[in-house]
């Protein structure tokens, strides 16, 4: 009896413990959510916030080894835009002062300009010999330069035998429309002498166009037309028109647009210029002009016309004529150089 229990409580047992692998269910442990949880979630994605991932150092890799110099890109940016936006505003500050400089020269040279006009006006009215007072102004310019060189106020340019052989013919057309203005106006009023003067660029066109064959466009040419004009009806409404003074400042200007065609070509290369290129033409200016002065009215001319020009204005006419040599003709062309 106890034996027969004991089998069937073994049995029962056995059977408890020992079961088809189909009737179990084996636990299933999940560690991430299944894609169904997922999808039945209220899942969203953002796309605001950046995604952040770990370093590698902590997941248990080694360090990565940072290239050189690249700890510094950042700081080597920065400087090199702060030291261009003070590069630019260097040039900035540096165009607005080259601006003023040429709009001081310029205001230098039309006050300097009104100045020679006037006195060299009232000179050749009391002294009316403007070879030698052509003479003069050159020989100022010439005599102020040599001592600014000996004194070492201006830099003595460096030039050679082939640089004054190139500076003859411009030097040449210098001297006749230097003297041509001059003689213009000891016979006719310094407005008319200069209203005609206005027409070098007309000359300069013409010239060019049949010398050089250079070509220009059309609104050039229609802007001589208002220029042309202009000196044609001034010389025909000139109550003391003198066709001495008429035909010098003609030909100044032709002499003018010469000198600048021969010093376009010539000194093409040269390293001297402004102040001292102005110098040098006005020295070799002088030895053309001294010997022709000195031919066509001479000492004895000069001397008459200095006692009566003394007897009748009396000794401001030396001052006149100083502030009219050096004051005028060689200041205001040295500052347009300049």
């Amino acid at each position: 009896m106890i034996s027969a229990v004991k089998q069937s409580a073994l049995a029962l047992g056995t059977a408890d413990l020992v079961r088809p692998k189909s009737l179990v269910a084996a636990p299933r442990i999940s560690i991430l959510p299944s894609v169904c949880a997922v999808k039945n979630s209220n899942f969203q994605l953002s796309t605001r916030k950046p995604l952040y991932l770990p370093s590698l150092e902590g997941l248990g890799f080694p360090s990565v080894v940072k290239p050189r110099g690249l700890g510094f890109k950042r700081e080597a940016y920065e400087a090199d835009r702060s030291e261009n936006i003070e590069i630019s505003l260097q040039e900035a500050r540096s165009a607005a002062g080259q601006k003023l400089k040429i709009g001081i020269y310029f205001a230098t040279w039309w006050a300097l300009n009104v100045v020679f006009n006037i006195y060299n006006k009232k000179v050749l009215n009391a002294f009316p010999y403007p070879w030698l007072t052509s003479t003069l102004s050159l020989a100022t310019g010439s005599l102020m330069m040599l001592v600014s060189w000996a004194t070492r106020i201006a830099e003595a340019p460096q030039t050679d035998f082939e640089f004054w052989k190139a500076l003859a013919p411009v030097a040449v057309a210098h001297t006749i429309g230097h003297v041509a203005a001059t003689v213009s106006m000891s016979k006719v009023a310094v407005s008319f002498t200069h209203i005609i003067k206005s027409g070098e660029p007309a000359f300069s066109v013409l010239v060019s166009r049949l010398l050089l064959g250079e070509t220009f466009p059309l609104p050039v040419y229609l802007s001589l037309v208002p220029i042309i004009g202009g000196c044609a009806l001034a010389a025909v409404t000139e109550l003391n028109f003198n066709m001495t003074g008429f035909m010098g400042a003609m030909i100044s200007n032709l002499a003018f647009v010469f000198r600048n065609i021969f010093s376009k070509r010539g000194m093409k290369g040269k390293s001297v210029g402004g102040m001292n290129y102005y110098a040098c033409l006005s020295i070799l200016s002088l030895l053309i002009l001294t010997p022709f002065a000195i031919a066509i009215e001479g000492p004895q001319m000069w001397a008459a016309g200095w006692q009566k020009a003394l007897s009748q204005i009396g000794p401001h006419f030396v001052w006149t004529l100083a502030l009219c040599t050096p004051g005028g003709l060689c200041w205001k062309d040295v500052i347009k150089m300049a």
